[in-house]
């Protein structure tokens, strides 16, 4: 019997998702939590979203984007099951332009640039990357599989208009392997069973998004 390679669930989404979560102590409370989305297909389009809440924003929650509706799905669909703070579609999103740069050998920096703000992450001491595979329903506080390519960051820092953000990222282990509270996440992709359709951020199906309850069917 041979098995398929092929992921029978549902791509909600692809693109990245690098973030940066500094403490000043390990294990310590989180002092700035910042997670980056650049979006290359989504229900809500394409586009690029900030969600930060640091000290240097007075632990209120901003986000930064250039595409409010890519936002708002990604806020009730994903984003507010990761970090719940988040999950409230009232926090004002103020439009914003995005920049790239850097090496995966060495570093990287997300750039964002708004009237109200500039803002740069920088990851780097960049570890070994890893793929990452769970499938839906395998964490039960999230109902969603994800497979990505993370590289955790030894190093990393976030500055708010050139006023750095307190605290440093520590390392974690992942299911054995050397990880890091701070990590670049490419080459992501979310993803549901055909037979559920978009849920609620109650967890129960959403009937207003109709799916098919099997894969398309692909002719050669």
């Amino acid at each position: 019997m041979t098995t398929s390679p092929i992921d029978p669930n549902r791509v909600l989404l692809t693109g990245e998702n690098p973030y940066i979560r500094l403490s000043e102590t390990d294990n310590g409370p989180t002092t700035t939590d910042a997670s980056f989305w650049r979006i290359l297909f989504s229900p809500g389009g394409p586009g690029h979203v900030l969600f930060l809440v640091s000290e240097l924003t007075e632990d209120e929650p901003r986000i930064y984007t250039d595409n409010i509706q890519m936002t708002r799905w990604l806020q009730g669909e994903i984003q507010g099951r990761i970090n719940p703070i988040f999950g409230d579609l009232d926090i004002p999103a103020a439009e914003a332009t995005f920049e790239s740069s850097g090496d995966l050998r060495s570093f990287w920096t997300e750039s964002v640039s708004s009237p109200e703000a500039e803002i740069a992450l920088t990851w780097h001491a960049l570890g070994v990357p890893f793929l990452s595979h769970s499938f839906p329903g395998s964490n039960p506080e999230r109902p969603h599989g994800v497979a990505t390519v993370l590289i955790p960051a030894n190093g990393a820092r976030l500055t708010l208009d050139g006023e750095f953000a307190k605290g440093r990222p520590f390392p974690r282990q992942r299911n054995g392997w050397p990880h890091s509270t701070c990590a670049l996440a490419f080459s992501e992709s979310w993803t549901l069973p055909y037979s559920t359709g978009r849920l609620t951020r109650r967890g129960t199906p959403d009937r207003r998004y109709r799916v098919n309850r099997q894969p398309p069917t692909v002719g050669l």
